[in-house]
Protein backbone atom coordinates (compact mmCIF):
# COMPACT_ATOMS: atom_id res chain seq x y z
CA UNK A 1 0.00 0.00 0.00
CA UNK A 2 1.30 3.34 -1.28
CA UNK A 3 1.91 5.74 1.61
CA UNK A 4 0.50 9.49 1.05
CA UNK A 5 3.61 11.08 1.96
CA UNK A 6 3.90 14.96 1.79
CA UNK A 7 0.54 15.25 0.13
CA UNK A 8 -2.27 16.95 2.53
CA UNK A 9 -5.93 17.34 1.73
CA UNK A 10 -6.78 21.55 0.50
CA UNK A 11 -8.95 22.92 4.01
CA UNK A 12 -12.20 23.53 3.08
CA UNK A 13 -12.15 27.24 3.71
CA UNK A 14 -14.79 28.70 6.38
CA UNK A 15 -17.84 30.03 5.66
CA UNK A 16 -18.22 33.78 5.29
CA UNK A 17 -19.30 35.28 8.19
CA UNK A 18 -22.61 36.21 8.27
CA UNK A 19 -23.71 40.14 7.78
CA UNK A 20 -23.92 42.28 10.66
CA UNK A 21 -26.13 45.06 10.62
CA UNK A 22 -25.36 48.06 12.48
CA UNK A 23 -27.73 48.64 15.34
CA UNK A 24 -29.11 51.49 15.88
CA UNK A 25 -27.51 53.90 18.80
CA UNK A 26 -30.29 57.07 17.97
CA UNK A 27 -33.93 57.31 17.40
CA UNK A 28 -36.19 60.16 16.28
CA UNK A 29 -39.50 59.67 17.68
CA UNK A 30 -42.21 62.04 16.08
CA UNK A 31 -45.15 63.02 17.64
CA UNK A 32 -47.21 60.84 15.61
CA UNK A 33 -45.60 58.00 16.51
CA UNK A 34 -43.34 57.76 13.58
CA UNK A 35 -39.78 56.56 14.11
CA UNK A 36 -36.70 57.02 12.18
CA UNK A 37 -33.73 55.43 13.49
CA UNK A 38 -29.77 56.47 13.33
CA UNK A 39 -26.70 56.79 14.92
CA UNK A 40 -26.33 58.91 18.19
CA UNK A 41 -23.65 62.10 17.96
CA UNK A 42 -23.05 64.72 21.02
CA UNK A 43 -24.72 64.06 23.95
CA UNK A 44 -26.28 60.85 25.49
CA UNK A 45 -29.78 60.72 26.69
CA UNK A 46 -33.37 62.29 25.38
CA UNK A 47 -34.13 65.94 24.22
CA UNK A 48 -37.03 66.68 22.88
CA UNK A 49 -38.14 70.03 20.80
CA UNK A 50 -40.28 71.03 17.86
CA UNK A 51 -38.04 69.76 14.83
CA UNK A 52 -38.04 72.39 11.64
CA UNK A 53 -35.08 71.94 8.59
CA UNK A 54 -32.28 74.85 7.92
CA UNK A 55 -31.33 74.72 4.31
CA UNK A 56 -27.99 76.18 4.93
CA UNK A 57 -24.57 74.78 3.57
CA UNK A 58 -22.58 76.64 5.60
CA UNK A 59 -22.87 77.91 9.06
CA UNK A 60 -23.59 74.75 11.18
CA UNK A 61 -21.60 75.90 14.51
CA UNK A 62 -23.49 79.46 14.34
CA UNK A 63 -26.94 77.80 13.81
CA UNK A 64 -26.65 75.47 16.43
CA UNK A 65 -25.71 78.66 18.90
CA UNK A 66 -28.16 80.47 17.64
CA UNK A 67 -30.84 81.44 20.66
CA UNK A 68 -33.60 81.65 18.89
CA UNK A 69 -33.62 78.28 17.65
CA UNK A 70 -34.20 77.50 21.83
CA UNK A 71 -36.82 74.52 22.10
CA UNK A 72 -36.10 72.94 18.67
CA UNK A 73 -34.79 70.28 16.53
CA UNK A 74 -32.40 71.55 13.71
CA UNK A 75 -32.43 69.20 10.64
CA UNK A 76 -29.76 70.29 8.27
CA UNK A 77 -30.67 69.66 4.72
CA UNK A 78 -27.05 69.81 3.37
CA UNK A 79 -25.64 66.04 4.52
CA UNK A 80 -22.08 67.12 5.21
CA UNK A 81 -22.55 68.63 8.44
CA UNK A 82 -19.20 69.10 10.71
CA UNK A 83 -16.69 68.42 8.25
CA UNK A 84 -15.02 71.98 8.74
CA UNK A 85 -15.17 71.12 12.44
CA UNK A 86 -15.66 73.69 15.07
CA UNK A 87 -14.31 76.75 16.57
CA UNK A 88 -14.26 79.27 19.84
CA UNK A 89 -14.96 82.13 17.94
CA UNK A 90 -18.22 81.25 15.32
CA UNK A 91 -20.54 81.29 17.99
CA UNK A 92 -23.20 83.07 18.55
CA UNK A 93 -25.30 83.10 21.49
CA UNK A 94 -24.49 85.75 24.26
CA UNK A 95 -22.75 83.09 26.71
CA UNK A 96 -20.23 80.97 25.56
CA UNK A 97 -20.72 78.35 27.99
CA UNK A 98 -23.37 75.89 27.06
CA UNK A 99 -26.54 77.57 26.89
CA UNK A 100 -30.43 76.44 26.98
CA UNK A 101 -30.58 76.88 23.06
CA UNK A 102 -31.30 74.30 20.11
CA UNK A 103 -32.41 70.97 21.68
CA UNK A 104 -31.39 68.51 19.06
CA UNK A 105 -29.88 68.08 15.78
CA UNK A 106 -30.14 65.56 12.82
CA UNK A 107 -28.16 64.92 9.82
CA UNK A 108 -27.96 62.66 7.00
CA UNK A 109 -23.95 61.83 6.61
CA UNK A 110 -21.63 60.49 9.31
CA UNK A 111 -19.43 63.69 10.44
CA UNK A 112 -16.21 63.31 9.29
CA UNK A 113 -12.71 64.39 10.62
CA UNK A 114 -12.59 68.19 10.22
CA UNK A 115 -10.61 69.87 7.63
CA UNK A 116 -10.25 73.68 8.20
CA UNK A 117 -7.26 75.50 9.34
CA UNK A 118 -9.81 77.47 11.85
CA UNK A 119 -11.12 73.75 13.37
CA UNK A 120 -9.96 73.59 17.20
CA UNK A 121 -12.35 70.09 17.82
CA UNK A 122 -14.60 67.71 15.87
CA UNK A 123 -18.18 68.46 15.89
CA UNK A 124 -19.43 65.50 17.99
CA UNK A 125 -16.99 66.69 21.02
CA UNK A 126 -18.53 70.01 20.49
CA UNK A 127 -21.97 68.84 20.98
CA UNK A 128 -21.28 66.51 23.63
CA UNK A 129 -19.38 69.68 25.77
CA UNK A 130 -22.99 71.97 25.01
CA UNK A 131 -25.34 69.26 26.03
CA UNK A 132 -26.73 68.74 22.98
CA UNK A 133 -28.43 65.48 21.39
CA UNK A 134 -27.78 64.75 17.66
CA UNK A 135 -28.39 61.74 15.28
CA UNK A 136 -27.22 60.91 12.21
CA UNK A 137 -27.95 58.30 9.58
CA UNK A 138 -31.03 59.58 8.58
CA UNK A 139 -32.92 60.26 5.69
CA UNK A 140 -32.94 63.95 6.13
CA UNK A 141 -34.83 64.64 2.48
CA UNK A 142 -37.88 62.52 3.10
CA UNK A 143 -38.07 64.36 6.85
CA UNK A 144 -37.86 67.58 5.18
CA UNK A 145 -40.29 66.36 3.13
CA UNK A 146 -42.63 65.09 5.45
CA UNK A 147 -42.26 68.86 7.30
CA UNK A 148 -43.20 70.89 3.83
CA UNK A 149 -46.07 68.94 4.09
CA UNK A 150 -47.56 68.30 7.03
CA UNK A 151 -45.86 71.42 9.29
CA UNK A 152 -42.92 71.29 12.27
CA UNK A 153 -43.74 67.97 14.24
CA UNK A 154 -42.53 67.70 18.21
CA UNK A 155 -40.05 64.93 18.56
CA UNK A 156 -37.82 62.95 20.55
CA UNK A 157 -34.26 62.66 20.06
CA UNK A 158 -32.85 59.90 22.52
CA UNK A 159 -28.85 58.64 21.84
CA UNK A 160 -27.84 55.34 23.73
CA UNK A 161 -24.80 53.97 22.46
CA UNK A 162 -26.36 50.49 23.34
CA UNK A 163 -28.74 50.87 21.33
CA UNK A 164 -31.03 50.02 24.49
CA UNK A 165 -34.89 52.42 23.84
CA UNK A 166 -38.50 51.53 25.35
CA UNK A 167 -39.62 52.82 21.81
CA UNK A 168 -43.45 53.28 23.20
CA UNK A 169 -42.80 55.53 26.35
CA UNK A 170 -40.34 57.16 23.77
CA UNK A 171 -43.75 57.87 21.39
CA UNK A 172 -45.94 58.66 24.63
CA UNK A 173 -44.11 61.59 25.58
CA UNK A 174 -43.23 62.96 22.23
CA UNK A 175 -47.45 62.82 21.87
CA UNK A 176 -47.49 64.29 24.77
CA UNK A 177 -45.05 67.28 24.19
CA UNK A 178 -46.72 70.81 24.36
CA UNK A 179 -47.30 72.74 20.49
CA UNK A 180 -45.30 76.05 20.09
CA UNK A 181 -47.62 78.17 20.29
CA UNK A 182 -48.09 79.65 23.57
CA UNK A 183 -44.67 79.45 24.79
CA UNK A 184 -42.37 82.09 25.94
CA UNK A 185 -38.63 80.80 25.53
CA UNK A 186 -36.78 83.81 26.09
CA UNK A 187 -36.67 83.63 30.01
CA UNK A 188 -33.61 80.73 29.46
CA UNK A 189 -31.65 82.95 26.75
CA UNK A 190 -31.87 86.26 27.37
CA UNK A 191 -28.93 87.94 29.83
CA UNK A 192 -29.13 87.99 33.10
CA UNK A 193 -27.65 91.56 33.71
CA UNK A 194 -26.71 94.74 31.44
CA UNK A 195 -23.46 94.64 29.97
CA UNK A 196 -21.92 96.34 27.58
CA UNK A 197 -20.23 95.70 23.82
CA UNK A 198 -17.63 97.06 21.44
CA UNK A 199 -16.61 94.26 19.76
CA UNK A 200 -16.88 94.51 15.96
CA UNK A 201 -17.28 92.08 13.14
CA UNK A 202 -14.41 89.63 12.52
CA UNK A 203 -11.19 89.76 10.04
CA UNK A 204 -9.11 86.99 8.47
CA UNK A 205 -5.84 88.52 9.87
CA UNK A 206 -6.58 89.92 13.24
CA UNK A 207 -9.97 88.50 14.47
CA UNK A 208 -12.31 90.26 15.97
CA UNK A 209 -12.07 93.98 16.92
CA UNK A 210 -12.94 96.47 19.52
CA UNK A 211 -13.84 99.41 19.24
CA UNK A 212 -13.39 102.01 22.02
CA UNK A 213 -17.04 102.65 23.65
CA UNK A 214 -18.01 106.72 24.61
CA UNK A 215 -17.47 107.85 21.16
CA UNK A 216 -20.80 107.52 19.22
CA UNK A 217 -24.48 107.12 19.20
CA UNK A 218 -25.65 105.37 22.30
CA UNK A 219 -28.02 102.20 21.65
CA UNK A 220 -29.91 100.36 24.12
CA UNK A 221 -29.78 96.42 22.80
CA UNK A 222 -33.30 94.61 24.49
CA UNK A 223 -32.18 90.94 24.28
CA UNK A 224 -34.52 88.30 23.64
CA UNK A 225 -32.14 85.88 22.36
CA UNK A 226 -29.57 88.28 21.01
CA UNK A 227 -26.78 86.92 18.32
CA UNK A 228 -23.09 87.92 18.28
CA UNK A 229 -22.62 88.70 15.20
CA UNK A 230 -25.98 92.12 15.49
CA UNK A 231 -24.11 93.57 18.12
CA UNK A 232 -20.89 93.28 16.22
CA UNK A 233 -22.66 95.38 13.29
CA UNK A 234 -24.10 97.49 15.74
CA UNK A 235 -20.17 98.73 17.60
CA UNK A 236 -19.16 98.47 13.86
CA UNK A 237 -21.66 101.25 12.56
CA UNK A 238 -19.95 102.77 15.28
CA UNK A 239 -22.33 102.63 18.32
CA UNK A 240 -21.70 102.28 21.99
CA UNK A 241 -23.77 99.28 23.01
CA UNK A 242 -25.44 98.61 25.82
CA UNK A 243 -27.24 94.95 26.25
CA UNK A 244 -30.28 94.89 28.70
CA UNK A 245 -32.72 91.70 29.58
CA UNK A 246 -35.58 91.26 28.13
CA UNK A 247 -37.71 92.25 31.46
CA UNK A 248 -36.11 95.88 31.23
CA UNK A 249 -38.66 98.42 32.24
CA UNK A 250 -39.63 101.68 29.47
CA UNK A 251 -38.10 103.55 32.45
CA UNK A 252 -35.30 101.92 33.37
CA UNK A 253 -34.30 101.91 29.11
CA UNK A 254 -35.46 105.76 29.20
CA UNK A 255 -33.24 106.86 32.01
CA UNK A 256 -30.11 105.37 30.07
CA UNK A 257 -30.72 108.12 27.71
CA UNK A 258 -30.57 106.29 24.48
CA UNK A 259 -30.11 107.90 21.31
CA UNK A 260 -32.18 104.29 19.50
CA UNK A 261 -33.26 101.11 20.69
CA UNK A 262 -32.78 97.43 19.49
CA UNK A 263 -34.92 94.72 19.68
CA UNK A 264 -33.48 91.38 19.05
CA UNK A 265 -34.14 88.20 17.57
CA UNK A 266 -35.58 85.46 19.87
CA UNK A 267 -37.20 82.65 20.14
CA UNK A 268 -40.56 80.98 20.69
CA UNK A 269 -44.27 82.37 20.27
CA UNK A 270 -44.35 86.28 19.87
CA UNK A 271 -47.51 86.33 21.77
CA UNK A 272 -46.25 85.29 24.56
CA UNK A 273 -43.02 87.05 24.94
CA UNK A 274 -45.00 90.27 23.91
CA UNK A 275 -47.03 89.81 27.22
CA UNK A 276 -44.03 91.48 29.24
CA UNK A 277 -42.60 92.98 26.10
CA UNK A 278 -45.01 94.47 24.02
CA UNK A 279 -45.77 97.53 26.96
CA UNK A 280 -42.04 98.20 27.22
CA UNK A 281 -41.93 98.67 23.08
CA UNK A 282 -45.11 100.83 22.62
CA UNK A 283 -43.80 103.02 25.77
CA UNK A 284 -41.16 103.26 23.69
CA UNK A 285 -42.61 103.96 20.30
CA UNK A 286 -44.83 106.45 22.49
CA UNK A 287 -41.37 108.30 23.43
CA UNK A 288 -40.26 108.56 19.49
CA UNK A 289 -37.37 106.73 20.48
CA UNK A 290 -35.62 105.56 16.94
CA UNK A 291 -35.94 101.86 17.24
CA UNK A 292 -34.55 98.54 15.02
CA UNK A 293 -35.94 95.05 15.44
CA UNK A 294 -34.81 92.19 14.02
CA UNK A 295 -36.43 88.96 13.65
CA UNK A 296 -37.98 88.63 17.19
CA UNK A 297 -37.68 92.06 17.26
CA UNK A 298 -39.94 92.68 14.55
CA UNK A 299 -42.61 90.25 15.09
CA UNK A 300 -43.11 92.06 18.91
CA UNK A 301 -43.10 95.54 17.14
CA UNK A 302 -45.68 94.49 15.08
CA UNK A 303 -47.58 93.26 18.05
CA UNK A 304 -47.11 96.54 20.31
CA UNK A 305 -48.65 98.21 16.62
CA UNK A 306 -51.62 96.20 17.50
CA UNK A 307 -50.85 93.63 14.81
CA UNK A 308 -51.26 89.97 15.23
CA UNK A 309 -48.81 87.01 14.41
CA UNK A 310 -49.26 83.73 12.89
CA UNK A 311 -47.62 80.33 13.09
CA UNK A 312 -46.38 78.99 10.02
CA UNK A 313 -46.31 75.38 8.68
CA UNK A 314 -43.04 74.97 8.02
CA UNK A 315 -41.65 78.52 8.88
CA UNK A 316 -38.03 79.82 7.41
CA UNK A 317 -35.02 78.26 8.48
CA UNK A 318 -31.49 79.04 6.02
CA UNK A 319 -29.59 81.01 4.31
CA UNK A 320 -30.88 81.34 0.50
CA UNK A 321 -34.65 83.04 1.04
CA UNK A 322 -34.89 86.18 -1.80
CA UNK A 323 -36.69 88.73 0.23
CA UNK A 324 -37.57 92.37 -1.90
CA UNK A 325 -37.11 95.51 -0.27
CA UNK A 326 -39.80 97.67 -1.98
CA UNK A 327 -38.65 100.88 -1.11
CA UNK A 328 -35.76 100.18 -3.80
CA UNK A 329 -37.18 97.49 -5.94
CA UNK A 330 -33.70 96.02 -5.02
CA UNK A 331 -33.84 91.38 -4.45
CA UNK A 332 -31.26 90.60 -1.60
CA UNK A 333 -30.15 87.12 -0.46
CA UNK A 334 -30.98 87.05 2.89
CA UNK A 335 -30.87 84.42 6.36
CA UNK A 336 -34.31 83.63 7.80
CA UNK A 337 -34.80 81.69 11.01
CA UNK A 338 -38.46 81.82 12.34
CA UNK A 339 -41.90 80.04 12.37
CA UNK A 340 -43.70 82.94 13.42
CA UNK A 341 -44.75 85.81 10.63
CA UNK A 342 -46.47 89.32 11.43
CA UNK A 343 -49.98 89.35 9.52
CA UNK A 344 -49.57 92.56 7.15
CA UNK A 345 -53.25 92.78 7.06
CA UNK A 346 -53.70 93.33 11.01
CA UNK A 347 -51.10 96.11 10.99
CA UNK A 348 -52.46 100.02 11.47
CA UNK A 349 -52.19 102.38 8.08
CA UNK A 350 -49.31 103.61 9.84
CA UNK A 351 -47.32 100.60 9.38
CA UNK A 352 -45.82 100.30 5.65
CA UNK A 353 -44.61 97.02 4.55
CA UNK A 354 -41.26 97.55 3.41
CA UNK A 355 -39.91 93.98 2.66
CA UNK A 356 -41.65 90.71 1.24
CA UNK A 357 -40.59 87.40 0.84
CA UNK A 358 -40.58 86.44 -2.78
CA UNK A 359 -40.27 82.25 -1.76
CA UNK A 360 -44.05 82.99 -0.25
CA UNK A 361 -45.57 86.02 -0.23
CA UNK A 362 -45.25 86.72 3.85
CA UNK A 363 -43.99 90.08 5.47
CA UNK A 364 -40.61 90.61 5.88
CA UNK A 365 -40.48 93.72 6.97
CA UNK A 366 -42.18 97.08 8.13
CA UNK A 367 -41.67 101.23 8.73
CA UNK A 368 -43.65 103.45 10.03
CA UNK A 369 -44.85 106.92 8.98
CA UNK A 370 -45.52 108.48 11.80
CA UNK A 371 -42.44 107.58 14.38
CA UNK A 372 -38.62 106.72 13.88
CA UNK A 373 -39.07 102.98 14.13
CA UNK A 374 -38.02 100.20 11.48
CA UNK A 375 -37.49 96.21 11.75
CA UNK A 376 -37.66 93.41 9.37
CA UNK A 377 -38.11 89.54 9.81
CA UNK A 378 -35.30 88.84 8.29
CA UNK A 379 -31.20 88.60 9.75
CA UNK A 380 -29.20 91.56 8.16
CA UNK A 381 -26.27 90.10 9.70
CA UNK A 382 -25.98 86.42 8.84
CA UNK A 383 -24.17 87.68 5.87
CA UNK A 384 -25.34 85.87 3.45
CA UNK A 385 -25.90 87.20 0.22
CA UNK A 386 -22.65 88.43 2.14
CA UNK A 387 -23.66 91.83 2.45
CA UNK A 388 -26.86 92.42 0.77
CA UNK A 389 -28.67 94.02 3.94
CA UNK A 390 -25.63 95.39 6.00
CA UNK A 391 -27.62 98.90 4.55
CA UNK A 392 -30.15 98.08 7.12
CA UNK A 393 -27.32 99.29 10.16
CA UNK A 394 -26.99 101.88 8.40
CA UNK A 395 -30.43 103.20 8.14
CA UNK A 396 -30.96 102.51 12.27
CA UNK A 397 -27.99 105.24 12.19
CA UNK A 398 -28.80 107.68 9.79
CA UNK A 399 -32.58 107.52 12.10
CA UNK A 400 -30.44 108.30 15.11
CA UNK A 401 -28.35 111.14 13.50
CA UNK A 402 -31.62 112.73 12.67
CA UNK A 403 -33.02 112.91 15.63
CA UNK A 404 -29.49 114.20 17.68
CA UNK A 405 -27.82 116.89 14.91
CA UNK A 406 -24.66 117.02 16.82
CA UNK A 407 -24.49 113.98 15.89
CA UNK A 408 -23.23 114.40 12.57
CA UNK A 409 -19.88 116.12 13.66
CA UNK A 410 -19.13 113.50 15.87
CA UNK A 411 -19.47 110.51 14.00
CA UNK A 412 -18.22 109.81 10.79
CA UNK A 413 -20.66 108.83 7.80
Amino acid sequence: MLQDEGVHTPAVPAPPAPWAEPIATALLVLADGTVLEGFGIGQTGIADGEVCFNTAMTGYQEILTDPSYAGQIVTFTFPHIGNTGTNDEDLESLDAAPASGVRGTVIASAVTNPSNWRSSSHLDAWLKARGIVGITGVDTRALTALIRDHGMPNAIIANDPEGRFDREALKARAAALAPMEGLDLVPPVTSRERSEWSQTIWDVKAGYGDRKPGTGLKVVAIDYGVKRNILRLLAEAGCDVTVVPATTTAAEIMAMKPDGVFLSNGPGDPAATGEYAVPVIRALLEEKVPTFGICLGHQLMGLALGGRTVKMAQGHHGANHPVKDKTTGKVEIVSMNHGFAVDPASLPETALETHVSLFDGSNCGLTLTDRPAFSVQHHPEASPGPRDSHYLFERFVALMKAGKPETLVTIAD
